[in-house]
């Protein structure tokens, strides 16, 4: 947590000297803005990231003209606030407006196209519409796996396909996307890094459901720790873990 909190210290300070040396409506103001969205999703208080994407979306509204390629930053922070808020239609909605320009302005297969059908993919996987999940996550690795991207953005693909195929009950496809995932993230980022949370407590619940009870705990455990490292006590990340690790402990 300590992170974005001092990164939200540093974005504010540099809105302040924008606010002074730019127009009320210049697009970097709504840039200051997003930062703070993405401080404030990370640090689990979606209220504030909702709030921050809405005063970009302001700004962006007086500056641009609709459909104008700045506003799918904007519309893609909508969409995974709103997932986060649980708000599912809200969130497919912005991932859809996000989409539809991503296909006007880039060319096909562009990689920032692959984020966008992952995120779609991920609400549909929320909503429990599961083949149309795989068939968005399928269309961002269709990309990603054959164009030069960022490997992270691969190993979100991965992570969703995942869960999409552990709430399908076909433990084994699902394991095997997780692997990929946890993978490249462990090269890839710092070994108490959020993210590599999200994974291991997908692995623990696959394995509560195989039940492989040990390697579940062993799992779950990794995420609490890191958790408890770089979330707040009473981020909504950590809260899930707990809870995870309260059913294994009750089926050992």
């Amino acid at each position: 947590m300590g992170d974005y909190s001092i990164a939200l210290e540093f974005y504010e300070k540099a809105l302040k000297i924008k606010e002074k040396a730019l127009p009320p409506n210049h697009s970097s103001l709504a840039g200051s803005h997003l930062n703070f969205a993405v401080c404030y999703k990370r640090m689990g208080d979606y209220a504030a990231a909702l709030k921050a994407v809405q005063n970009a979306f302001q700004i962006q509204q007086k500056a641009f003209p609709e459909g104008n390629p700045a506003f799918t930053s904007t519309y893609s922070w909508f969409g995974r606030v709103y997932r986060s808020m649980k708000d599912y239609s809200k969130a497919l909605d912005y991932f859809e407006k996000c989409l539809a320009i991503d296909l006007k302005t880039l060319a096909e297969g562009h990689p920032y196209q692959a984020i966008t059908y992952s995120n779609v993919g991920d609400v549909y996987r929320l909503m429990g519409n599961y083949e149309k999940a795989l068939a968005f996550h399928q269309k961002a690795l269709d990309i990603q796996e054959n164009v030069p991207c960022n490997p992270l953005q691969c190993a979100t693909t991965y992570t969703n396909l995942g869960e999409t195929y552990r709430k399908m009950q076909d433990y084994s496809t699902a394991l095997s996307y997780f692997q990929k995932g946890l993978e490249i993230r462990q090269k890839k980022l710092p070994k108490s890094h959020p993210d590599l949370a999200v994974i291991y407590h997908n692995m623990a619940k696959l394995y509560l459901s195989t039940g492989q009870y040990n390697v579940a705990m062993k799992n779950v455990q990794q995420a609490i720790e890191i958790a408890q490292e770089k979330l707040h006590s009473t981020h909504p990340h950590l809260l899930k873990y707990k809870e995870t690790f309260e059913e294994i402990r009750k089926e050992m």
